[in-house]
């Protein structure tokens, strides 16, 4: 296996997606902390700034227009033509209130959104202190085609990545800080309930998203850590303080690369890891006709590579 990792012109390129039809096709998008949403050429030999959001992009999904959805955490969702440059403000409130964490989305094929609002006390400057603290204050949130925007589940432990089955009779949403993805049931006999698609992760979940392949990839963007488990289950005034020490004495995620792919039935398939000391943390993950394209929340790039027949 050969890992491949394409430098992009910004940090933290959190997030990636790769066009499957129409004129993005085999284009990879992905957004930096600078604000700036690119595209690379399918062999990423060529990288374009096609936009600036203002903000800090993370979820970055392709609507059945060809346009992109793009889940900034400071400006909520946004609506970018990556060919114009055209940013488009979709919301960033729920229920009035300004959105604090906007973070990763999914699109059903009846053109409803499904994302994720991680924290509503902390935004992404201080992520760190809303996982150590648990505030468990995330939601999964449903925009409807009609611009009114549902909160379906709340009380989640730094919600995340936001995927659909692929009947879409259920949307997934990962907890980090629980290394849980939770299963919201949509239709059938369970419709309305939720349970768990994966329990006991390996460590820490970030983003997921279905794949060619039918499967649903997760992102392990560090190792499960015992002392910050620990810190977790604490006292809320040890939580607090220890959110509250200098950054270099803060606990520090674990470097890996890591991604797993479940089937709908929560059952793995797939676990790939690679060990590199030129890339880390590894936030997303899309899965294209063979080949994993990864994004970081901390690299100046983007990885690739093909899976072959395992892993």
């Amino acid at each position: 296996m050969t890992f491949h990792v394409h430098p992009v012109p910004g940090a933290g390129a959190e997030d990636v997606v790769v066009g499957t039809s129409g004129r993005h096709e085999g284009a990879v998008f992905t957004g930096t902390d600078d604000g700036s949403i690119l595209r690379l050429s399918h062999d990423a030999q060529r990288i374009d700034r096609v936009a600036t959001t203002g903000g800090r992009p993370l979820g970055v999904e392709i609507d059945p227009d060809g346009d992109l959805l793009v889940c900034d955490a400071r400006r909520g969702l946004l609506r970018v033509d990556p060919d114009s440059g055209l940013v488009t403000a979709v919301t960033n409130r729920v229920e009035g209130v300004p959105m604090v964490f906007c973070n990763n989305a999914a699109i059903a094929s009846d053109g409803d959104v499904w994302f994720s609002d991680s924290s509503t006390r902390f935004g992404i400057e201080q992520w760190k202190d809303d996982f150590v603290q648990n505030t468990r204050t995330g939601r999964l949130l449903r925009l409807r085609t009609d611009g009114e925007v549902e909160v379906v589940l709340e009380g989640l432990a730094f919600a995340n990545g936001v995927a659909l089955s692929a009947d879409e009779s259920f949307v997934a949403v990962a907890e980090t800080g629980a290394r849980t993805v939770v299963r919201h049931w949509l239709t059938g006999e369970r419709a309305g309930r939720r349970d768990f698609l994966v329990e006991g992760l390996p460590g820490y979940p970030d983003n997921i998203a279905r794949g060619s392949d039918g499967l649903i990839w997760v992102t392990i963007a560090s190792p499960r850590d015992p002392v910050v488990e620990r810190i977790q289950a604490g006292p809320l005034w040890l939580r607090r303080q220890v959110t509250r020490i200098p950054e270099r004495l803060q606990p520090k995620p674990k470097r890996t690369v890591r991604a797993q792919a479940y089937d709908d039935h929560g059952r793995l398939v797939r676990d790939v890891e690679v060990e590199t000391d030129r890339y880390h943390m590894a936030t997303g993950v899309r899965e294209h006709d063979g080949r994993l394209w990864l994004g970081s929340l901390h690299e100046p790039a983007v990885a690739a590579f093909d899976l072959g027949t395992d892993g």
